[in-house]
């Protein structure tokens, strides 16, 4: 495939979401392999042919300035955020049987609006996932009492036997390679090369660095508690802890409850995972920019071979 084209499905991702990008990014999310000349040279070509538009370093298929000062001030925003996610990280390692926490969501991108979260990916021992997610998400409870319920959502939980993420797309894949390590190099190592399908999608994923800070000592409370449950009492636990949320989700589910943003909520979740069902945002993700890519096409000659992957 033509550089040229590979560099306009990246700029036909970020469009959806009004985010224009660095030359940098465009190289980092290509689905080929390149060097930076070659880069360089294709978008000065199609800058100059109006395929696409440059405001400073960023570059859009929108002719719109104000999108990069929307993107900065984002950027600024998320600095900030990105110090308090780094700290609360910590802390939600030394939950028991915790392997590994990464930050997720669009602060992973870098940008964080006026409302933004802090997103977390919670990686768990296998058969603890939901010992461990019902201890967080008690804690979790106490963070309204001081209206910090937004720096603690923790929303995607695997543990050890659940580590490769079955749905396999462009939107899984972006995903998953701007994941953050933040605490739990062990598990998180063991994460990402579990999910080593991405370099298809991204082939420049391969120089990443994909270990986190640390490592951190497991507290005294960790120790202890993982002991206390490390038996038939723990095992029958945490399946009475994932029968309790399943049901609960479901009367969620059923009743078209939504969250304090107005999207609908929906858990899918089995003995070894627990998620945002990706019927809903994935779904609309991905019809989105395979709709971009058919006006890419038709527009600027472009091919789209894999769209809907």
């Amino acid at each position: 495939m033509p550089l040229r084209h590979s560099i306009l499905k990246v700029l036909a991702y970020f469009d959806l979401f009004n985010y224009p990008v660095l030359a940098e990014e465009i190289l980092y999310f290509l689905d080929q392999e390149a060097e930076w000349p070659g880069l360089v040279t294709e978008l000065e070509a199609l800058t100059a042919e109006k395929c696409l538009f440059r405001t400073g370093n960023f570059y859009s298929l929108q002719d719109n300035p104000a999108l990069a000062e929307l993107r900065l001030r984002g950027n600024r925003r998320a600095d900030e955020l990105l110090q308090v996610a780094a700290r609360i990280s910590q802390r939600l390692y030394q939950f028991p049987y915790v392997r590994g926490v990464g930050i997720s969501g669009s602060l992973s991108k870098h940008y964080a609006d006026e409302n933004a979260d802090i997103d977390y990916f919670i990686i768990t021992r296998s058969n603890r996932l939901w010992i461990a997610r019902t201890f967080m998400h008690l804690f979790k409870k106490l963070s309204y009492l001081r209206g910090r319920q937004h720096w603690y959502c923790m929303n995607y939980y695997v543990d050890e036997d659940a580590l490769e993420i079955k749905e396999k797309n462009i939107f899984t894949a972006t995903e998953m390679i701007t994941l953050l390590p933040a605490s739990g190099n062990g598990g998180l190592v063991k994460f990402f090369d579990a999910n080593d399908w991405t370099t298809d999608y991204f082939p420049h994923y391969r120089e990443r660095q994909r270990a986190a800070q640390g490592p951190y000592r497991a507290s005294f409370l960790k120790q202890t508690l993982e002991k206390l449950f490390d038996n038939r009492l723990g095992d029958s636990l945490d399946d009475f802890f994932q029968r309790l949320t399943s049901r609960r989700w479901k009367k969620k589910e059923e009743r078209g409850d939504v969250n304090e943003k107005g999207h609908r909520i929906s858990l899918q979740n089995d003995k070894h995972f627990s998620r945002p069902n990706p019927k809903i945002f994935q779904k609309k993700v991905l019809a989105a920019y395979a709709q971009k890519l058919r006006e890419l096409e038709e527009k600027w000659q472009v091919a789209t071979p894999s769209s809907s992957n």
